[in-house]
């Protein structure tokens, strides 16, 4: 599995506040609700960086568990919690994004008319939601470099003589992750 771009987690959030101002611009135009998730998606988004956090921290230990001078693990990690936790981040990433785009998109839109408006909820709303997708956001990226495995002293890389494990199907230089996906 290949680690998270930056760029291309900038580009879809670039993409959604257009699309949300766009979306924003049409609603008001027909004098529509503005396309905002509830304050309840809070808390929902809330559940999901806390599940996250916690399953990244359980694949940390577990990647932390090993004593300086010994290379034996005291506990075995489940593949499947660690596959699952790197998707969970990535997903947890990714959602973010989006939630963050589109409603920084919506925001920029209310803020033209920040003054004309009696009632500026809308406007909160929009820069909540854009702060827990941020929130997502930073998380989805810390799990999944929670994930990585670091490279032992021992091992080296047989593409180019690096220390490192052996990258298995993947470019060199993009690391390895806690569970053993061949």
């Amino acid at each position: 599995m290949k680690p998270i771009n930056p760029l291309r987690l900038l580009l879809i959030c670039v993409i959604l506040a257009v699309a949300g101002w766009a979306a924003t611009v049409v609603t008001s135009r027909y004098s529509m609700a503005t396309p905002v998730l509830p304050a309840t998606a809070l808390a929902t988004m809330g559940v999901i960086v806390i599940i996250t956090l916690i399953l990244g921290i359980r694949v940390l230990r577990w990647r932390n568990s090993v004593k300086p001078n010994s290379t034996a693990r005291k506990t075995q990690l489940d593949p499947l919690l660690a596959a699952r936790t790197l998707v969970l981040a990535q997903a947890c990433a990714y959602a973010g994004t989006v939630l963050l785009g589109w409603h920084v998109g919506i925001f920029l839109d209310q803020l033209r008319i920040w003054s004309l408006r009696s009632d500026q909820g809308i406007t909160w709303l929009a820069l909540a939601m854009a702060g827990g997708g941020l929130v997502m956001i930073v998380v989805g990226l810390l799990v999944e470099r929670f994930c990585r495995i670091p490279p032992e002293d021992g091992d080296t890389n047989s593409i180019d003589g690096k220390k490192g494990r052996p990258a298995r199907g993947e470019a060199a230089g993009e690391g390895e992750y806690a569970y053993r996906g061949d």
